[in-house]
């Protein structure tokens, strides 16, 4: 039987500390967080006292290094325990955590580092303290350097510890902080227009308005197990898979890694996901992957389970009459629905995906066979959740309806504008940039154009800036991608592509000199247009692009590269007059040579 829901209400916690608190109050002995044993095995249960009490040694470690409130500490983990803790004791004392993507360059989170003028940062191990020896000499500010694991080879430098040893056995009570909900919580950085990231900065109240806002979208309970998936360096899970979770008494288990996901989803049978489509696509494609190397009766099986699902799905939602088809279901949930779900760990409630759009196609097959996948919208900007679908009200060709706190209207030229508690406080110390996405009035313009029909359910249509979101969600300038890797003489025109993909990959004229040059000393035939995949001629290429990316975050990596030989031209309607790409006709006239970038993925 499911326990009664235990959310924590608005005026019981003004602050994140302060509904950390109230969750350990209400819920000391309940389950917070499990995690894998070192052998595998799942799963080790942390309780909310046992945090409570494991936060504290984690203050008392900050108060040594003499960090004061509002100072800025920052982090870059995996998801884990550790990372809950960090952030906790940080909070509590008033200081201002910047999260940093695991999996950065050096050049990207000095950056972060310099601009925060962070003072603690803390790190995963060996590999994380490499990258931070090659911009040592940028870190002048940080006063402490945490490594969760052993790091074998320190250097001598005196800012470097390892965690077992800055942590004391024992400390006091979890220090709280004060009851500021205005305060600043959290930097958090997303690309910015120049190629460097922009600081999005977000207080107690545009956190917290924006956790109970989700919480409308549907029942949440505390037996409820989410499946931690998203970096919590991700606005998306820092909210809905992170701290929506404290606020419903919910446990959280964080997953090992992408490739063992299948493993942890059948480990930890979770009730609630929360991810980027990409995810959801690859499920669907080792799916159909597998119908399409068995027998053709095993397809039409589940060509058959998808339709008359669907039609089950309209007629529950209210969109679609009752059909004799529908008799058909149980021996079609038995052999095929209820094995698809079995992919998301077989108890899954609560599907959502959001921070980019889900393909039609994929949402139609998963909410056929039953799995309740509830899409949203949101920008780092707005906390971020801005919309989101319900069970009851899913409308999957939308990003569903604005939480009850936001208000959403389109401007003339239908860009889509944002009002509300959770809009953002302005970007770290960038007044410029700041009063240019939120207007005098305090609507946020998102920079996406959309629709609203009658009842409020939101569609996306399109881009007044050209942002290319990635699969995961990431979200990338391709312009300054483009300028950057044009900057290299052997580049004549460029295109970065990858939205709703996996990831970046460019499609360039070439420099026929430069080109000449370059096959002579990879000893190709100069003439010859193709470029296989992983190739000598595609990795010079791939490290030439690498060489002016160095600015850029991470995850703006370009992967893959094809090449015409053929200039574009303002003619032929590629080019504006003023010689600037237009980008949608190059997708169209192009779209095998890019699909092909993308072929396996």
């Amino acid at each position: 039987m499911r326990r009664p829901s235990d959310l924590i209400p608005p005026e019981a916690a003004r602050t994140l500390p302060a509904l950390f608190r109230e969750r350990v109050r209400r819920s000391p002995d309940g389950p917070a967080y499990q995690r894998f044993y070192r052998d595998g095995r799942c799963c080790e249960t942390t309780t909310w006292a046992e945090v409570e009490r494991q936060a504290s040694r984690w203050q008392a470690a900050l108060r040594r290094e003499g960090v004061k409130a509002g100072d800025r500490v920052a982090l870059m983990l995996r998801n884990s325990l550790e990372w809950v803790l960090f952030d906790l004791a940080s909070l509590g004392l008033g200081l201002v955590t910047v999260p940093l993507y695991f999996n950065d360059r050096p050049e990207n989170f000095a950056f972060i580092l310099e601009e925060t003028e962070a003072r603690v940062l803390l790190i995963e191990g060996q590999h994380h303290w490499e990258l931070v020896r090659e911009v040592r000499q940028r870190l002048g500010g940080v006063v402490r350097i945490v490594s969760v694991a052993p790091v074998h080879d320190q250097g001598g430098d005196p800012k470097l510890v390892e965690l077992a040893r800055w942590l004391p056995d024992t400390a006091p009570d979890c220090a709280a902080g004060e009851d500021t909900p205005g305060a600043l919580a959290s930097i958090i950085y997303t690309s910015g227009t120049t190629g460097y990231p922009k600081g999005v900065m977000l207080s107690h109240a545009n956190i917290l308005s924006n956790v109970h806002g989700c919480a409308t979208l549907g029942p949440l309970y505390p037996d409820d197990l989410f499946l931690s998936i998203l970096p919590l360096s991700h606005a998306l899970e820092r909210t809905v898979g992170y701290y929506l979770p404290m606020l419903a008494g919910a446990c959280v288990a964080h997953v090992r890694s992408l490739d063992r996901l299948p493993d942890d989803l059948a480990a930890v049978k979770p009730t609630v996901i929360v991810c980027v489509p990409r995810i959801f696509e690859r499920i669907h494609q080792r799916i159909t992957g597998q119908l399409a190397n068995g027998p053709r009766w095993r397809r039409e099986l589940f060509n058959l389970s998808v339709e008359v699902g669907w039609r089950r799905f309209l007629y529950r939602q209210g969109r679609g009459g009752w059909s004799a088809w529908f008799l058909l279901w149980p021996p079609l949930e038995w052999f095929v629905a209820a094995r698809v779900r079995a992919a998301f760990g077989g108890h899954a409630r609560l599907a959502i995906s959001g921070g980019a759009p889900l393909a039609p196609d994929v949402a139609r097959v998963f909410l056929a066979l039953g799995l309740t996948l509830l899409q949203g919208y949101g920008l780092t900007e707005t906390s971020p959740v801005v919309s989101g679908n319900t069970a009851d009200d899913n409308r999957p060709e939308t990003v569903g309806k604005a939480l009850p706190s936001i208000e959403a209207r389109l401007a003339e030229n239908g860009e889509l504008l944002i009002r509300g508690p959770c809009v953002m406080l302005g970007y770290w110390r960038d007044l410029e940039a700041t009063k240019a996405a939120i207007d005098a009035d305090g609507w946020f313009h998102s920079g996406d154009v959309a629709s609203i029909d009658t009842k409020g359910h939101i569609a996306i249509t399109g881009r007044i800036k050209d942002i290319i979101v990635l699969a995961n969600g990431e979200k990338v300038p391709p312009t300054d991608v483009e300028q950057a890797i044009a900057s290299d003489p052997l580049f004549q025109q460029v295109l970065v592509v990858g939205e709703g993909r996996p990831y970046l990959a460019t499609l360039a004229v070439l420099n026929e000199a430069e080109w000449a040059r370059l096959a002579q000393r990879l000893g190709v035939d100069p003439r010859h247009k193709d470029i296989p995949p992983g190739g000598v001629v595609e990795q010079a290429l791939l490290e030439r692009i690498g060489a002016k990316m160095s600015r850029f975050p991470g995850y703006a990596r370009i992967r893959r590269v094809g090449t015409t030989r053929t200039p574009w031209e303002s003619g032929e309607g590629l080019l504006t007059a003023t010689l600037k790409i237009r980008r949608t006709l190059l997708l169209e006239r192009f779209a095998g040579e890019i699909d092909r970038l993308y072929a396996g993925h």
